[in-house]
């Protein structure tokens, strides 16, 4: 079983920046697709950007532009870079690992756009 945890979520007024990232305990980290998505309150959990073990990336439509997910194999981390946050972008996000039909989710890191 792969641990994943998520950090560096807080408190961020509407137009500011966060930078998340997503560790997981795998020596084989390379070979794991990782998502993000987002749960606000009283809503089903949401997907926001994915990136493939080849670096690969997709995008919510309503995140393009805006976030930037990127890896770092050599620190097992996976980043999502947010800028130009919006209140709607407020909720829990959560870290996706995924590699040949397992999947594991960390616990998840608030944020939280207000001002």
């Amino acid at each position: 079983q792969v641990q994943v945890v998520e950090s560096g979520g807080g408190l961020v007024q509407p137009g500011g920046s966060l930078r998340l990232s997503c560790a997981a305990s795998t020596s084989i980290f390379n070979t794991y697709a990782i998502s993000w998505y987002r749960q606000a309150p009283g809503k089903e959990r949401e997907f926001v950007a994915h990136i493939t073990s080849g670096g690969s990336t997709n995008y919510a439509d309503s995140k393009k532009g805006r976030f930037t997910i990127s890896r770092n194999n050599a620190k097992n981390t996976v980043y999502l870079q947010m800028n130009s946050l919006e209140p709607e972008d407020t909720g829990v996000y959560y870290c996706r690992a995924y590699r040949l039909g397992n999947v594991n989710w960390g616990q998840g890191t608030q944020v939280t756009v207000s001002s």
